[in-house]
């Protein structure tokens, strides 16, 4: 074992990379594998929901906006 530690410091760069990076796609080639992937249907499923939260969300952040604004606007004429 400390003799592998010994030779693979002497080893060219390029090498190491190589053996590195290949060990590293085999890797993610057999993590890929074990992926449970998703039906169209589900996919579009999804979709929807994401749109629609989106669209919620958007629409209660606007109604803050306008909401803001004119609280602000108010206590601006108040001011004057």
């Amino acid at each position: 074992m400390a003799e592998l530690k010994k030779t693979e410091g002497k080893q060219n760069f390029f090498v190491r990379f190589g053996k590195k990076s290949s060990k590293w796609f085999r890797e993610m080639r057999a993590e890929l594998k074990k992926v449970v992937w998703p039906t169209p249907k589900q996919v579009m499923n999804n979709t929807w929901i994401v749109i629609a939260t989106v669209l919620v969300v958007g629409l209660v952040i606007s109604l803050f906006g306008i909401a803001a604004n004119q609280v602000i606007s108010f206590l601006i004429s108040l001011a004057r």
